[in-house]
């Protein structure tokens, strides 16, 4: 399975390539032009060269370099955690300078002395989220690597979940699935309730339990979209591709193919005047 821009599916109307270059009026609309270009384009080049093409984008228009890199989510990178010896996920979530920090042994790599971390009642639930989800990703996947990040905010919290799962190379085929679900969790006064978004995806309030209901509500969110996600990725391109092959070619010869629509025909028309009698 490809690896997949966020932006889009599909792509309705044609690219048009000086329009990323000649764009023209003021300045702050000269960029609206430009990135919106940038982000058309970047829906119909082949997603897996998501990196090489967001850099010569950036080339092209130096400009447009921190709207890109915020707008366009890159393939999830794998490092190892020393300490404990486990695969995690990067991304900007988990990134402090030039180091990350890992949801294994919460600690820094390259080493930095004061690394953002999350508060020991949140860094609990985070293991018990990695936990989770690190079973969620083996029952859905059989392999791949996840990781949870989480992070405080006044009112309650917010974390990312990410999934990534290549291909092994059998039967030469080539590809990686990429999930990145940042959801945000609003703790309501009354403690018995919280309110759950899923950027750019769906709002929910659920009833809180005491029994960390908080890992619970939020997979049954990331479970739902991605069980979506792979609806649609199953109609759009390999139900389509699939029509598209079986007319291409059929299996069948021309007398074969005639028999069986006059044999089509006999029968509905056998039904009718079944019907009808």
């Amino acid at each position: 399975m490809a690896c997949l821009p966020s932006h889009s599916l599909t792509s309705p109307h044609p690219f048009y390539w000086s329009s990323l270059t000649a764009a023209s009026g003021p300045l702050w609309q000269l960029n609206d032009q430009q990135l919106d270009c940038a982000l058309d384009l970047m829906r119909r080049l082949p997603p897996q060269q998501i990196e090489k093409n967001l850099s010569d984008l950036i080339d092209l228009v130096p400009s447009l370099c921190e709207d890109l890199l915020s707008s366009v989510d890159q393939p999830l990178k794998i490092a190892r955690d020393k300490v404990v010896g486990k695969d995690y996920l990067l991304c900007d979530y988990n990134r402090d300078g030039d180091s990350y920090r890992s949801p294994w042994s919460n600690k820094y790599e390259p080493p930095i002395d004061d690394g953002a971390m999350p508060s020991a009642r949140l860094r609990k639930l985070e293991v018990e989220a990695n936990n989770a989800f690190d079973q969620y990703r083996d029952l859905y996947f059989e392999g791949g690597v996840s990781s949870v990040y989480l992070w405080d905010l006044d009112h309650g919290f917010a974390g990312v979940i990410l999934i990534k799962k290549a291909g092994d190379g059998s039967k030469k085929i080539k590809g990686c699935w990429d999930s990145i679900h940042v959801v945000e969790v609003q703790e309501k006064s009354s403690g018995r309730t919280a309110h759950y978004k899923l950027t750019s995806t769906m709002e929910k309030d659920e009833t809180v339990g005491e029994s960390s209901p908080h890992i619970a509500n939020i997979g049954r969110l990331v479970e739902d979209m991605e069980n979506k996600i792979r609806s649609t990725l199953n109609e759009i391109y390999f139900g389509k591709t699939k029509d598209i092959v079986n007319g291409l070619r059929s299996v069948q010869t021309l007398a074969d193919k005639s028999k069986q629509e006059a044999l089509k025909n006999d029968l509905m028309w056998a039904l009718k005047r079944k019907q009808q009698s």
